[in-house]
C-alpha cells in the first residue's frame, strides 16, 4: 500500500466491440470475477481514498454490477458519447472536483495489473516530484498499442496511438499500456487543453504525456509484459483468464495446497483452500467454494459455490453446486450434489447418486444409483440402490424423512410426503407411501409365481412372430 494520499479514475466505458458481444467487455469474468473488478480492486488495495469507474456503453448493467462487488466503496462516472479516453478521464475527474494530490488512471481490461504495481506508480510520481508517472512494457509485437517516443537522452517526450505512427515509429517496442499517476492540478489544466488532432478525431489521454514532458517531465517505470496484457477479443479473455488461473494456483501452491497439474486445474478467485488438501488434474472449482484442511479433491471434480469440510474425499468427476460436504465424508465418483445438499460428518454418496435439497446425517451411505431429492435423512441410515425419493407431484414438492437408523432396500420407492421411523426397515422393491412406524418392516411386494415350462413355450411363441415378421418384410 502507497504512503501517499491518491484517488483513481477506471475506464471502463467502451463497448469493446471485438469481444463480439452483448454484455459489455468489462463485465466479462476472469478468473470467476468480472474483468473491472481487478484494476478496481488493484487501486483499493493499493489505498486508493476514493475510486470512479468511468462508464459509458450499456452504463446501468456495469453500475450494478460494481454495486453488486463494492458497495459505496466505488463511484461511478458517466461518460454519454464516446469521445476518446482523454473525454473519459475528464468525466471521471469531475466527481472528484475539489480533490489535491495524486490520481491514479487505469484502464479497465488489465486485470492482471497488480496491487504493487498501482503502489510503485504512486511512489515514482512522489518520490520525483514530476507531474506524472507512467509504466511502460516492452513487447516482441507492439501492433494496436501507443508507442512510447523518447528523445535522445532516453526522456519521455510523448505517446503514439499506432494508427498514427509513422513507419519509423511502428519499429518501437516499447508500449503504453495506459497506466498513469497524474497530479490532480496539472490533470485538470492537461485534460482542458485536449484537441481531437488525430486520425479517429477523439481526445486522446496519451497527450498529456507529451505535456507533462514539457512540464517538469515524465517518471517511467518498465514493468514486465506478463502484467500489462489488455483485453480485445475472446482470444484474448482466454490468455489473461489461464494467466490469472496460474497466478491462483501458485498462491494456493505455496500456501500448502497439493495442486497436482496447475496448468489443468481451474481455480477462481475467491475460492479457499486449507493447508493439505490435495487438488488432482482437471478440477474446477467456482465462485466462493471453500476446503477444508486434508481433504482430497480426485480427478474431473467440478465445484461451485461449496463447503467442503475437513478430511472430505471427492472421488472422481463428482458435482456439486452450492452444497455442503461434512468432514471425512465420501463422495462420487460420478455423483450429483444439487443446491443444498448437506451431509454430516462421515456421510457417503456414491456412484451415481442425485441429491437434491437434501441433508444426511452423520455415517448415512447411499451408494449406488438414487434420487435422495428433498429428503431429510438422520444419522447411520442405509439407503440401497436403485432408491428413489418421489418428491414431486406436477404442482409441489414434498418431503422424505427418514430418521435415525432406518435401512431402505434396494429398488425402492417413497412417495412424499412421507416419513420412515427410527431404525425401521423398508424391504427391497418396496413403494411406500404411507408412513413407517419406528422399529418396523415396511413391504410392499406382488406376490411371485413361477409357471413350469412356460419358459419354453414364450420362447417359441417369440421366434415364431419373429419368423412371420421376417416372411412379410420379404413379400
Amino acid at each position: 500500500m502507497s504512503t501517499s494520499s491518491f484517488s483513481a479514475i477506471v475506464l471502463a466505458a467502451g463497448q469493446g466491440t471485438r469481444m463480439k458481444s452483448k454484455l459489455p467487455k468489462v463485465l466479462h469474468p476472469v478468473a470467476g470475477k468480472p474483468i473491472v473488478n481487478w484494476p478496481v480492486n488493484a487501486a483499493l488495495e493499493a489505498g486508493a481514498t476514493r475510486v470512479v469507474v468511468v462508464v459509458g456503453h450499456l452504463a446501468d448493467s456495469v453500475r450494478e454490477v460494481l454495486g453488486q462487488h463494492f458497495g459505496s466503496n466505488v463511484e461511478t462516472a458517466l461518460q454519454p458519447e464516446q469521445r476518446g479516453t482523454g473525454d473519459a478521464v475528464r468525466c471521471g475527474l469531475a466527481p472528484l472536483q475539489g480533490t489535491q494530490g495524486y490520481v491514479v488512471i487505469l484502464n479497465g481490461d488489465i486485470p492482471l495489473l497488480p496491487t504493487r504495481a498501482v503502489t510503485a506508480l504512486v511512489d515514482a510520481a512522489t518520490h520525483s516530484k514530476k507531474p506524472l508517472s507512467m509504466l511502460t512494457g516492452v513487447i516482441a509485437d507492439a501492433t494496436g498499442y501507443g508507442r512510447m517516443i523518447r528523445d535522445a537522452a532516453g526522456n519521455v517526450v510523448g505517446v503514439r496511438e499506432h494508427r498514427d505512427c509513422t513507419p519509423e515509429e511502428l519499429t518501437i517496442r516499447e508500449m503504453n499500456p495506459g497506466v498513469y499517476c497524474a497530479e490532480v492540478a496539472f490533470l485538470e489544466k492537461s485534460l482542458a487543453n485536449l484537441r481531437p488532432q488525430n486520425a479517429q478525431k477523439e481526445l486522446y489521454l496519451t497527450d498529456i504525456v507529451s505535456a507533462a514532458a514539457l512540464d517538469g517531465g515524465v517518471a517511467s517505470i518498465t514493468w514486465s509484459m506478463d502484467d500489462l496484457h489488455g483485453i480485445n477479443d475472446r482470444f484474448e479473455l482466454s490468455q489473461v483468464d489461464r494467466a490469472m488461473r496460474l497466478r491462483i494456483a501458485e498462491k494456493h501452491a505455496r500456501g500448502g495446497v497439493s495442486i497436482r497439474d496447475p496448468q489443468r486445474t481451474t481455480i477462481d478467485a475467491d475460492v479457499e483452500i486449507g493447508a493439505d488438501t490435495t487438488i488432482e488434474a482437471n478440477v474446477t472449482l467456482r465462485g466462493k467454494t471453500t476446503i477444508g484442511e486434508g481433504a482430497f479433491i480426485d480427478v474431473g471434480c467440478v465445484l461451485d459455490e461449496v463447503v467442503v469440510l475437513a478430511g472430505a474425499r471427492l472421488k472422481p468427476y463428482t458435482v456439486a453446486t452450492q452444497s455442503e460436504i461434512g468432514e471425512r465424508a465420501q463422495v462420487g465418483p460420478f455423483s450429483h450434489l444439487r443446491p443444498k445438499s448437506k451431509l454430516g460428518p462421515d456421510a457417503h454418496i456414491g456412484n451415481y447418486v442425485e441429491t437434491k435439497e437434501t441433508t444426511l446425517g452423520a455415517r448415512s451411505k447411499a451408494n449406488h444409483l438414487a434420487y435422495l431429492g428433498n429428503g431429510v435423512i438422520g444419522e447411520d441410515v442405509n439407503v440401497g440402490a436403485g432408491t428413489i425419493f418421489c418428491n414431486y407431484d406436477g404442482f409441489q414438492k414434498h418431503t422424505t424423512t427418514l430418521e435415525d437408523g432406518v435401512f431402505i432396500g434396494s429398488d425402492s420407492q417413497l412417495v412424499a410426503p412421507v416419513r420412515v421411523g427410527k431404525n425401521a426397515y423398508v424391504a427391497t422393491s418396496t413403494t411406500v407411501t404411507k408412513d413407517v412406524p419406528a422399529d418396523a418392516l415396511a413391504i410392499s411386494r406382488v406376490k411371485q409365481e413361477n409357471k413350469d415350462g412356460y419358459g419354453k413355450k414364450l420362447r417359441g411363441a417369440m421366434q415364431a412372430r419373429k419368423d412371420a415378421a421376417k416372411k412379410g418384410s420379404a413379400t
